[in-house]
């Protein structure tokens, strides 16, 4: 993908080339969390508690991870894990 900036400067077409790269880098990684949230969200509309619990537990870690590089707000993540640890129980 390349930037539509028309940059004046090394140092202006540097920073639009680094942030290309963190756009895509952070699409992927962002497309990595909701395929996991996918996954718990497959098993429970599937009503398989154990199956559901076990994506969850690999999902916590991802979804944590995406916090802590600063792709997904801290109180998104929260919720998303609340909303999915809630309808697991509920099974």
């Amino acid at each position: 993908m390349r930037s539509k900036v028309l940059a004046n400067s090394a140092q202006a077409r540097k920073r639009a080339r680094q942030n290309d790269i963190r756009r895509e880098r952070n699409a992927g990684m962002r497309s990595k969390m909701r395929t996991f949230v996918k996954r718990v969200r497959a098993a429970i509309e599937a009503g398989d508690k154990a199956k559901a619990t076990e994506e969850f537990k690999l999902a916590q870690p991802v979804m944590d991870s995406m916090v802590n590089k600063g792709i997904v707000n801290k109180n998104a993540v929260a919720r998303y894990k609340s909303r999915l640890n809630s309808a697991i129980k509920a099974l």
